[in-house]
């Protein structure tokens, strides 16, 4: 799949809103708000449970990465939640 189909299909998941739960949470994470090397996959099956969390990195702009994007689709889509909410910009850390 390509970048840009990736990237829209994953918008399109988040522009749907809050829906309960299930859901996936993502935030990008790195050392400048502008360059995001990390992303955090948040899923939460009910409210009030602590969530499953996987994490991917790579060197460069991890929006940018085909493959990354490609493998979060995935991972939406075969987890069928309700919801997926991503967390604006980039977290510094």
């Amino acid at each position: 799949m390509n970048l840009d189909k990736a990237k829209k299909r994953i918008a399109k998941q988040v522009n749907k809103g809050f829906n309960g739960y299930p859901s996936i949470t993502l935030q990008y994470l790195g050392a400048t708000k502008e360059v995001a090397t990390e992303v955090v996959v948040q899923f939460t099956m009910n409210e009030g449970e602590s969530a499953q969390e996987q994490r991917f990195s790579c060197e460069t702009d991890i929006r940018e990465n085909e493959l990354i994007q490609t493998t979060l689709l995935k991972v939406i889509e075969r987890a069928n939640v309700n919801s997926v909410v991503e967390i604006e910009g980039v977290t510094v850390v």
